[in-house]
């Protein structure tokens, strides 16, 4: 993990001034960074539809945001379509992505006004018979990639070879699938994997030899755009080349789009926490903050994520430290033994790149409460 102690008070100055003003521990939108990286994404992104993944962060000003820019939204279930209807999006700008669905899921989003869902296997096909001709389709391919934190084609998604079954089963059934989708995994660090997807699925599109395959229009290229946790720059423009190239290959009848999640909401958000205890341990100090792993650095658990830390901190010396959350639980630990300066209650911990799956998969364990979202427009 990152970590980086700051010495200098006008540095701490901001995040001191927003824990006075709300209280801590805080996460901090700044709705800058996630108006720009939006921006930079479609400008990498070039003609692909951007349909934001909302659960990696749901927040409802994160959400609004995005509505202004004037992207799509990718909902997975009836909880998130409530959302939708909150923030008055277009029933039409989004899609339902979660390829296994209960009858009440696909009535709640058709009564929405959300017609486009992707489905896997034929079981799945079949729930469809009874909306054909107000539902669509897309198939959901399976294609493994080496460097992601999370696997999804493992869950999810047929095999390649299966795919001219599913589009006979879907003709025979009544009901149309209109493209391909797949996901190549959570934070994806190259972009083999989607380039190999992107490449293996043009084969289907104007195919007049297969059934059911000159209804296909539609290649969703999913998520899995990486975040920048190393801190080491990621340039989104250059990072997307490749898949550009590859869609290249695409007649422009074929409308392409993609999930974007992590990719816009981890750089947004800011988490503030302070140090309200201390004690001296046999192997280091520990110090002891009001935000955890129940908290915003959930994502250490369910995400395999390390973020990047900042210690503002007066002490120039240093020993071995830990530095635990706020819960009863010996697994609520931010950061394990590293060499730490010597903190004192009252100080502030700041951890960076915090927007994806950490509010999203917080709790309150313990009956702490989440910690409060502020939106702002710049955080310097």
């Amino acid at each position: 993990m990152n970590v980086v102690t700051i010495r200098n008070k006008q540095a701490e100055a901001p995040f001191r001034k927003l824990v006075e003003e709300h209280g801590s521990p805080l996460l901090v939108l700044d709705c800058d960074t996630l108006r720009s990286t939006y921006r930079t994404l479609r400008k990498a992104l070039p003609g692909v539809e951007l349909f934001y993944a909302i659960k990696s962060l749901s927040a409802l000003p994160v959400l609004e945001l995005l509505k202004e820019e004037g992207a799509n939204f990718d909902i997975a279930t009836t909880g998130e379509i409530r959302l939708m209807k909150t923030i008055g999006a277009d029933p039409q700008k989004s899609i339902h992505t979660h390829p296994i669905k209960r009858d009440q899921d696909i009535r709640d989003a058709l009564e929405f006004g959300c017609t486009t869902f992707v489905v896997d296997n034929p079981d799945e096909l079949a729930k469809f018979q009874p909306y054909a001709g107000k539902a669509k389709l897309l198939l959901r391919v399976s294609f493994r990639a080496r460097q992601v934190n999370s696997d999804l084609s493992r869950k999810f998604g047929c095999a390649p070879r299966n795919i001219p079954m599913m589009l006979a089963a879907a003709k025979e059934l009544g009901v149309e699938v209109i493209g391909l989708s797949f996901h190549v995994g959570s934070q994806c660090l190259d972009t083999d994997a989607h380039v190999k997807a992107i490449q293996e699925c043009r084969a289907y599109f104007g195919n007049t030899e297969l059934e059911g395959a000159e209804a296909l229009r539609i290649l969703d290229i999913g998520g899995g755009f990486p975040a920048d946790y190393s801190g080491k720059g990621l340039d989104l423009v250059e990072y997307c080349r490749p898949i550009v190239e590859a869609l290249a290959e695409y007649p422009d009848s074929v409308q392409i789009i993609a999930e974007p999640g992590r990719v816009l909401s981890a750089p947004c958000i800011t988490a503030i926490s302070t140090v309200v205890g201390r004690a001296e341990r046999v192997a280091a100090n520990w110090y002891y903050l009001d935000d955890g792993v129940y908290g915003s650095y959930s994502g250490q658990i369910y995400d395999h994520a390390h973020y990047p830390l900042t210690l503002f901190s007066d002490s120039t010396e240093t020993s071995t430290g830990v530095l635990t959350g706020p819960t009863c639980d010996s697994i609520d630990v931010v950061l394990e033994e590293g060499q730490l300066p010597n903190l004192k209650i009252g100080d502030l911990v700041v951890g960076r790149m915090m927007g994806a799956y950490t509010l999203a998969t917080s709790c309150e364990f313990n009956s702490l409460p989440i910690p409060k979202l502020v939106a702002i427009n710049r955080l310097e």
